[in-house]
């Protein structure tokens, strides 16, 4: 039998061949292996210029400068960095204005600020997943401290206008941080266009390694307004301390060097694959699009198969790797809350699946996919 078509990028993306061998160097004595914070001999200096080399890579695919990139195990540790960072710093006090569909890690931070005293808003999406700047302006208090807006939903793969919202933002003295790990690497994220203050990223997500990330922090927020929330060293900068995991770190600096130059013909390639998909499984009755007109990822696609249950459907998808929502909630058998929030019901919730392209999807992975879901979705309609 063949391996299942891998159809879960959102989830994750496999490591780049280019990326696997840059990181293989910074593993053995022979290759650049030391503490980049050892700046006694030759090795460390070795690591240390590959480290920095990579933080170049990564403040080039965002056009910030280098010393606004905080090296972090990934955007779970970024977004609470940049979240519980502001606040701490403001004494737990103020208003943050963030959305209930946001990704979990910042979700449950929110929550944790709210039980310490902090006034959340919660905004919630329209029919097709966006949060717009009109919400964000009418949210505003005199109190508000920070705006985290997500620019890419991991389940639906819709597009946030983070320009619009930064231009509220900047208007009313409010800082804002965007979650880009769904969109870093994939299309434009530059500081310049996003005008944000912070932004997370996860190298897993554009073809570089689990257990890395960066938070961009706007120089002019790295004199005590983001307090660290890992002491022990003062390592980058002060806002966040640990031995550097040097492979690591280069393994993302290289995935962040070939997402530059490779995005946007890459994106090209994946949205004809994706509309080719949708397509192909489109005309099956009681299917829906979750997106409805809204701009969306290259690589997402969020569908509703509103006459099959949910369950049984993943379970019959044998040759497809796929999910039903975010991979950070896939233990958990309840409906999406991304999708309710967004107004659909518990069955159609349920009914709904992430089918998720990428780098290495093929056009035989895509004909392969159109006749599978066919396959299954019609005899599972006829049962």
């Amino acid at each position: 039998m063949n391996e299942p078509v891998y159809l879960d990028y959102a989830a994750t993306t496999p490591v780049d061949p280019r990326v696997a061998e840059s990181m293989c160097q910074c593993l053995t004595r022979d290759g650049t292996f030391a503490n980049p914070a050892s700046r006694s001999h030759v090795y460390g200096w070795k690591a240390e210029e590959k480290v920095e080399q990579a933080r170049r890579y990564v403040a080039d695919l965002i056009a910030c400068d280098t010393r606004e990139v905080v090296w972090t195990s990934g955007a779970t540790e970024s977004n609470n960095l940049a979240l519980k960072g502001v606040f701490e710093a403001v004494g737990f006090s103020g208003h943050l204005i963030t959305s209930v569909i946001e990704h979990k890690s910042i979700v449950d931070p929110a929550k944790w600020l709210e039980a310490k005293g902090v006034d959340v808003t919660w905004l919630t999406p329209s029919a097709e997943g966006v949060i717009t700047a009109d919400q964000v302006r009418d949210a505003l208090k005199e109190s508000t401290v920070l705006v985290s807006v997500m620019h890419v939903n991991n389940e639906t793969g819709v597009i946030n206008s983070i320009p619009d919202i930064a231009t509220v933002c900047r208007d009313n003295d409010v800082l804002l941080h965007v979650d880009v790990a769904q969109s870093a690497g994939k299309i434009s994220i530059e500081s310049t266009y996003l005008q944000a203050d912070l932004m997370s990223l996860s190298a897993h997500k554009f073809y570089g390694p689990k257990g890395v990330g960066a938070l961009y922090v706007r120089h002019a927020l790295q004199q005590g307004r983001v307090l660290p929330q890992v002491h022990g060293g003062g390592h980058e900068r002060g806002l966040r301390s640990g031995t550097l995991a040097t492979h690591q770190l280069v393994g993302m600096g290289e995935a962040a060097k070939w997402a530059k130059s490779e995005q946007v013909e890459e994106a090209e390639k994946i949205a004809l694959y994706r509309d080719e998909l949708w397509q192909g499984v489109s005309d099956l009755p009681c299917v829906s699009r979750n997106s409805g007109s809204a701009q969306v990822m290259s690589g997402h696609l969020n569908v509703c198969f509103g006459s099959v249950d949910g369950e049984t459907l993943l379970l019959s998808l044998r040759e497809m790797a796929i999910s039903s929502g975010s991979a950070c909630t896939s233990a958990s058998m309840e409906a999406s809350y991304v999708l309710k929030a967004m107004g659909l019901s518990d069955n159609d919730a349920h009914s709904s699946v992430r089918i998720s392209l990428g780098r290495f999807t093929s056009h035989d992975d895509v004909i392969r996919t159109i006749a599978h879901i066919r396959q299954v979705v019609t005899r599972l309609q006829a049962a």
